[in-house]
């Protein structure tokens, strides 16, 4: 019989396009009491356009009635696709989360809304093609019925929503809605795993979301093997690749991307190198469990999933080639902030690296 030791946890593993956060996914799956059956599913409802970040801004910096209305109706649509789109690779929320997140998110809608009103405004009246079968339509019967027919206004939707919430109502409302989704992702029975819930960019807002009871596990990796992943590996595979494949243009991209971070001084954002998981791997883990709270006897399934002397072999792939060379001098130059200290080298083949 199952005994938790450890205290729940809603756990984030986030990263920076290709610098291992599924290391963290990996690591969770050897211990006990940790749901990690969605694996590495992107729940992005938080941080994608039009999600709970977008509707933040829009409604606690220079908010009017018209803007409101449009943070309220394009979160909404958005949050139907992610719950109705079953072969849309981050959607399919009635199975990824629960089949009740369509309603508990118009009852969330609902909570921060004050004024629901049959007013309309210029958003509204911007023509689409519904819209214009419609009017056509109408037009139509007007002249038939010799404008006898008076039809409705034609809008792109109705009614027309005004929310003036405090930032307190806002935060306290969501901080509600969001837990209402974990528990119904399985956090009311066990910790949970969410990959990508947040991503770095977004950590400054952590703690107007969160209760203690989550952490945040940010994985970080050498520049040069995310450069050569991305263009030796990835790329030769078929695969999309999220940096540019110039070395010029990957290290300008990559210094702002790292350049745009706003830092928080929450201590349960825990920032991981992804090598210290292998080269340091009893103190990095001892270092999350602590994290965690956690009791390090519910790790019982060490090195099943994540195996450091394998996944080594993922590490230092700039010495693989003296194609690589050139390319991985200048990283180092310029992105030297970000380069990892290696305390050794190892050789490897290409079969070895997965």
């Amino acid at each position: 019989m199952f005994v938790m030791l450890n205290p729940k946890r809603i756990i984030i593993p986030t990263g920076y396009m290709g610098s291992g956060s599924s290391v963290i996914t990996d690591l969770m799956s050897e211990v006990d009491g940790v749901d990690v059956s969605r694996g590495t599913f992107e729940y992005v409802f938080m941080h994608c356009p039009n999600g709970v970040f977008d509707l933040e801004d829009k409604l606690l910096i220079g908010n009017n009635a018209v803007r409101s209305d449009e943070a309220l109706h394009s979160f909404e649509h958005t949050m139907k696709q992610l719950y109705d789109k079953k072969y849309w690779w981050v959607g399919n929320y009635k199975n990824n989360i629960g089949e009740d997140f369509w309603q508990t998110t118009k009852d969330y809608v609902k909570s921060i809304t004050d004024v629901v009103s049959d007013y309309y405004w210029y958003y509204q009246e911007n023509t689409n093609l519904g819209m214009f079968l419609r009017l056509c339509v109408n037009k139509g019967l007007k002249l038939i019925t010799l404008n006898r027919y008076k039809p409705k206004k034609v809008l792109a939707y109705s009614p027309m929503r005004v929310s003036f919430v405090t930032p307190e109502r806002f935060y306290n409302a969501t901080n509600k809605y969001i837990y209402k989704l974990f528990d119904m992702a399985g956090y009311s029975k066990q910790s949970i795993l969410l990959d990508q819930l947040l991503l770095p960019f977004n950590l400054f807002r952590f703690e107007n979301y969160f209760n203690e009871d989550a952490f945040v596990f940010v994985i970080e990796r050498d520049p040069r093997d995310v450069f050569i992943s991305n263009k030796y590996f990835w790329s030769k595979k078929g695969e999309p690749v999220p940096y540019p494949t110039d070395v010029k243009e990957f290290c300008k991209y990559y210094k702002s991307l790292r350049a745009i971070e706003k830092p928080t001084a929450c201590d349960r954002v825990c920032r991981i190198r992804f090598e210290d998981l292998i080269y340091n791997y009893d103190e990095t883990v001892a270092l999350i469990f602590n994290k965690l709270g956690w009791d390090r006897k519910t790790h019982t399934a060490p090195k099943t999933k994540f195996n450091p002397e394998r996944s080594i072999f993922n590490t230092q792939l700039f010495l693989k080639s003296k194609e690589f060379s050139a390319e991985c001098d200048y990283i180092a130059k310029e992105l030297n902030e970000f380069i990892y200290d290696f305390p050794y080298t190892i050789n490897h083949s290409n079969c070895e690296v997965f």
